[in-house]
């Protein structure tokens, strides 16, 4: 009986918390959501920001300024998502940048993908 109150008062705490015993680190998001990311970012982000998002992408070598490299830890540290949200649907010039990183006015409509492609940008601290 004692361990059955045990598990239960565990089970509560978990609960509390917002832990359900297993999800920790699991993304909540739509697996589609996160492939169309994930394209987004291979077939247009890569170009200029690279795979490892050094800011070296083939298109890199053509522009000027470079494009930001996302390994910056104060820039991750300063940088707020809804920044770059607006920077990934509005392109640079909408934050003062350069014109440059080009809009992605397509996906203005789909905030679940923008917010991918900034978990994109955030995992490369």
């Amino acid at each position: 009986m004692k361990r059955i109150v045990t598990l239960c008062a565990l089970s509560f705490l978990a609960a509390a918390c917002g832990g359900d015993g297993g999800d920790e680190g699991k993304s909540k998001a739509d697996p589609a959501v996160v492939a169309e990311a994930q394209k987004v970012w291979k077939d247009k982000c890569v170009t200029c920001h690279g795979n490892t998002g050094h800011g070296d992408g083939p298109g890199a070598a053509a522009l000027n300024p470079k494009p930001r490299t996302f390994k910056d830890p104060k820039w991750q540290t300063y940088t707020k998502d809804d920044r770059i949200a607006k920077v990934i649907v509005e392109g640079g010039v909408s934050v003062g940048l350069s014109e440059g990183m080009a809009p992605n006015p397509e996906l203005k409509d789909k905030p679940e993908v923008v917010a991918e492609l900034v978990k994109i940008v955030r995992s490369f601290k």
